[in-house]
């Protein structure tokens, strides 16, 4: 895959990047590690500056983020309750946890979505939830922009700094997404213990 992606950045230059990048929100194997990190080597050898490239990563960031964003309102909370009424006797959850959880993303949802877009894999996923809770759409646009910026000028500044070594850094993300993911496994393992229990009292 990384053959691939390099390929397509080199031959279409930003517009590869761009695409990349959408294609890396809504499909997130796709990694943006590889893409920004290569993106940032490519302005040492190239025409492509480091401001062009985290322009057009950016811009690609924000289109993947807001058909996400547009999945979740297809999946908005009158759309689980029908799911619910359905099927929230076999997986022990009524209308009031989804009402709880939605009034919980209304009230910390803008500074979750900032956060996470610095996150591997929440990065993208977090854009359903926004869309679910029928976010703001100009205010999801801001803090997705915001969080975007700082991990495509990180990403991309590593890049430009290391030249060919580029792929060594992309190993050392790696192992911070691996981190990442880890732990994330563990939490939503604990919350669905917490929650059982919960339920059971």
């Amino acid at each position: 895959m990384q053959t691939w992606i390099t390929d397509i950045m080199e031959k279409f230059g930003y517009l590869g990047i761009l695409l990349m990048i959408a294609l890396e929100n809504v499909f997130p194997p796709i990694p943006s590690e590889i893409v920004l990190t290569f993106g940032g080597f490519m302005t040492t050898y190239t025409d492509l500056t480091i401001i062009g490239v985290i322009f057009a990563a950016t811009i690609g960031s924000v289109l993947g983020a807001v058909i996400l964003y547009g999945v979740g309102r297809l999946l908005d909370v009158k759309r689980l309750e029908i799911i619910v009424d359905r099927w929230g006797h076999i997986l022990r959850v009524t209308k009031e946890d989804i009402y709880k959880a939605d009034a919980w993303f209304d009230k910390y949802g803008y500074w979750t979505v900032l956060f996470c877009r610095v996150i591997p894999l929440l990065r993208s996923l977090i854009s359903i939830p926004a869309g679910m809770s029928n976010m703001n759409f100009g205010l999801f646009l801001l803090f997705t922009t915001i969080g975007t910026l700082i991990w495509n000028i990180v990403l991309v500044n590593i890049g430009a700094a290391v030249g060919e070594s580029w792929e060594e850094i992309v190993g050392i993300i790696d192992t911070y997404a691996n981190f990442v993911y880890a732990l994330i496994a563990a939490g939503g393992l604990v919350f669905i213990v917490w929650f059982f229990r919960r339920k059971q009292r």
